[in-house]
C-alpha cells in the first residue's frame, strides 16, 4: 500500500517537476525543535520534497541577469507552492492521511532578526536524497547543481523513502571559485559560508529601508517581509553564475 502511494505521488508530479524526493521523519531528528516535521504536520511521518530548475540562460543574459533571476525565482515559487497544494489534496483524497505545503518562499518565521523557513528546505532536499551541500552553503543536485528551487509536503502517510546520496563535498576537488568572487566577503578565513552576511547584501526590497527604520517596525519585521517584503529583489548571484556545478554546455544547431 506505501509502495503503490509512492507510485501514485511520483506519477501525480512527474508532468509538473523536475526532481521529487522522499524522506521519513526519522531522518530529521536534528532539525531545530521548532522547525522539525511533526511541529508542522500531526503524526508526521514523511517529507515530500518537489524541485522545479530555473533556465541556465539567465546566468548567461548579458544585460538582464538579475531581471531574469527575479522573474524566474519568483515564478518558481509561486508554481511550486500550486504544486504542493495540490499534492496535499490529492494525498488527502487518498486515504486517511493528513498532508501540509510547506512554502516554497515566503512566509517565514524571523529569530533574533534572522528569517528561517518553517522547515529548512535546503536540509530536507538533502534527507530526501535529492542533492549535497556545497561549499557555498548550496544544495547541489547531480544534474542541476543549484538551480533546483524547491518546496514540500508534510504528511502522515509513511511512504518508502529514497537512498540518501554519499556524504561527500560536490564541488571538484580544490575549487574555490565561489568563495573568491562573492562580493559581500560571506565566507570566513576558514571558508565557511555565512547566511547573515549574505542576505543583507543580495536580498533587497524599496519596503524595507521605510517599514523597518524604527525600533516600532522592526517589532514587525516578519509581517513586513511575509506581506510587503514578499516580492523582493535579488541583488546578487555571483556564486551561481561561477560554479562549474551550473555549467552545462549548450549544442549549438549547424
Amino acid at each position: 500500500m506505501a509502495e503503490s502511494l509512492k507510485q501514485s505521488i511520483k506519477k501525480f508530479l512527474r508532468p509538473q517537476v523536475d526532481a521529487v524526493g522522499f524522506a521519513p521523519v526519522a531522518r530529521f531528528t536534528d532539525a531545530p525543535d521548532a522547525h522539525h516535521p511533526a511541529r508542522v504536520c500531526p503524526d508526521a511521518k514523511t517529507v515530500i520534497v518537489i524541485g522545479i530548475t530555473v533556465p541556465q540562460g539567465m546566468l548567461r543574459s548579458p544585460d538582464y541577469n538579475l531581471y531574469a533571476m527575479h522573474r524566474t525565482y519568483h515564478s518558481a515559487y509561486t508554481k511550486l507552492d500550486h504544486i504542493a497544494l495540490g499534492l496535499s489534496n490529492f494525498i488527502e483524497a487518498k486515504g486517511t492521511h493528513m498532508a501540509l505545503p510547506i512554502p516554497s518562499y515566503a512566509p517565514v518565521v524571523v529569530h533574533q532578526f534572522e528569517p528561517w523557513g518553517v522547515m529548512s528546505l535546503k536540509h530536507a532536499a538533502v534527507k530526501a536524497g535529492l542533492g549535497r551541500f556545497g561549499r557555498s552553503g548550496q544544495v547541489y543536485h547531480p544534474k542541476y547543481g543549484s538551480l533546483l528551487r524547491l518546496a514540500a509536503v508534510v504528511t502522515s502517510a509513511a511512504i518508502p523513502a529514497d537512498p540518501l546520496p554519499q556524504d561527500v563535498v560536490p564541488c571538484p576537488p580544490g575549487c574555490s571559485a565561489c568563495i573568491k568572487i562573492c562580493p559581500s566577503k560571506a565566507f570566513d578565513e576558514q571558508g565557511i559560508f555565512h547566511k547573515m552576511t549574505c542576505m543583507p547584501y543580495s536580498v533587497k526590497h524599496a519596503i524595507y529601508p521605510l517599514a523597518l527604520n524604527t525600533e516600532e517596525g522592526l517589532k514587525h519585521i516578519e509581517r513586513v517581509i511575509n506581506t510587503a517584503g514578499h516580492n523582493y529583489w535579488l541583488a546578487c548571484d555571483e556564486c551561481v553564475k561561477v560554479c562549474p556545478l551550473n555549467k552545462k554546455k549548450v549544442r549549438k544547431k549547424g
